[in-house]
């Protein structure tokens, strides 16, 4: 967890070095606006609205208030509500303290607008951040050298699936991308959606996932980090070849797709409506608990061999707002969430999928938690998703071309002339 091992380039011993990505750039702020002794409990706006994320986070607010004098009080949002309303959360008179979210360029977008509050003195001070390793350090120093998030968790996405329905099928993972179309026709034989998605109601997003696998695993991770920093163009013949292989599955997803949002996606695979899913392991949080054991998943198929291998490992935790009245309340309560008992009361009272950011922690020791650790660090190059390796404002461009491209695929030059035009506004602001 601690070092970076360069064998097969495997990043973080424990860690899906998520944050080799990008390193933050930008300003933030190291004084609040408000006095750092103000009274009342620090404010927690959290997204993790899943019922057991949820749970697991009320764990850790009830055993922080048993720790010492400090308080915090959580409030839990809806994933989608928060993400719109997150960057007026953070430019209001009178903001919620710390919030959960992104490192990486994200958190940049926000540090160039000096909203974040420095946490220098939380990774100095605290002696569990001391052991973190170097590329989480990067993830969360601004290129000024700030540190502004502190990591609890990372996970990893992958083409999930139930062990039980695989087996009544008749069919097992495919090791090619020939072996993926194979294994896609054998489903639809059956009568089985191959594929299925969550892109509909206020999910979109999920679709993002599709375009990222499929451009790391045609172009390479740095050309894809490369063009979503503005540094190519989504009408570039690279990123149409992306599209172009895409079309060849598009007849095996769930004619529901895009009709219906992630979570409602992810009943249906368990209900084996569909056959499987390229979902973060988030969804598990969803799931009901005796269904876990019955969760599998293969790596997103590789389609080109010389393209060194990549894989999405977003990272997350916490950032707190520069304009919070309760700098020192703030910080003690940063300090205890980079702890292995927070991140470990997280890991037990949710679905166990993630993993800790603490190299101290132990993680669920379940075989698909081994199988996930191993997975990430199998890979030559760690993403973490389109708005994490880009910014929040970009990732509504990516929502709307992709939605119309699963709508209109033939249309696929004038989408990605539009998204360029809708892109370029948001580089350019």
């Amino acid at each position: 967890m601690a070092n970076l091992q360069t064998g097969r380039r495997r990043f973080l011993a424990g860690l899906g070095a998520a944050g080799t990505a990008a390193l933050l750039g930008g300003c933030v702020t190291s004084t609040s606006s408000g006095k750092s002794s103000s009274k009342g409990d620090v404010t927690l706006q959290s997204n993790l609205s899943a019922p057991q994320a949820k749970a697991a986070m009320e764990d850790i607010v009830a055993a922080y208030g048993k720790k010492g004098s400090e308080r915090a009080s959580l409030n839990t949002v809806a994933a989608e509500t928060f993400r719109t309303q997150l960057p007026t959360y953070l430019t209001s008179a009178n903001p919620p303290d710390v919030y959960t979210w992104y490192p990486g360029s994200v958190a940049d977008a926000y540090a160039k607008k000096n909203l974040l509050l420095d946490l220098d003195e939380v990774w100095s001070t605290s002696p569990d951040l001391k052991k973190y390793s170097k590329a989480l350090n990067s993830l969360c120093t601004s290129s000024a050298g700030k540190k502004v998030f502190v990591p609890t968790t990372y996970y990893w996405w992958g083409m999930f699936y139930r062990k039980s329905n695989f087996a009544k099928w008749g069919v097992s993972e495919p090791n090619s991308w020939d072996d993926f179309l194979d294994l896609c026709d054998k489903l639809k034989s059956k009568g089985v959606a191959p594929i299925g998605l969550g892109a509909g109601g206020n999910t979109p997003w999920v679709a993002s996932a599709w375009f990222d696998y499929l451009d790391i695993r045609i172009n390479g991770a740095d050309y894809h980090r490369q063009l979503l920093a503005g540094k190519h163009r989504f009408t570039d013949p690279e990123v149409r070849k992306v599209f172009d292989r895409w079309q060849e599955v598009l007849p095996y997803f769930d004619p529901n797709g895009v009709a219906i949002p992630f979570q409602d996606a992810t009943t249906a695979l368990l209900n084996g409506h569909t056959g499987m899913m390229l979902i973060g392991t988030f969804f598990a949080d969803a799931a009901p608990k005796n269904a876990l054991d019955d969760i599998d998943f293969f790596r997103f198929p590789v389609i080109d061999a010389k393209i060194p291998l990549a894989e999405e490992a977003p990272t997350d935790g916490y950032f707190a707002s520069a304009r919070t009245g309760r700098r020192d309340q703030v910080y003690d309560l940063m300090k205890y969430l980079a702890t292995a008992e927070a991140q470990e009361l997280y890991i037990k009272g949710s679905s166990g999928t993630v993993l800790p950011c603490n190299p101290d922690a132990k993680d669920a020791g379940t075989a698909l938690v081994k199988k996930g650790r191993e997975h990430i660090q199998q890979a030559a190059e760690i993403t973490q998703f389109f708005n994490r390796d880009s910014s929040d404002a970009l990732q509504p461009t990516a929502d709307t071309a992709l939605t119309k491209f699963l709508a209109k695929p033939k249309s696929i030059g004038s989408i990605l002339t539009d998204w360029q035009r809708d892109a370029e506004k948001i580089w350019n602001a």
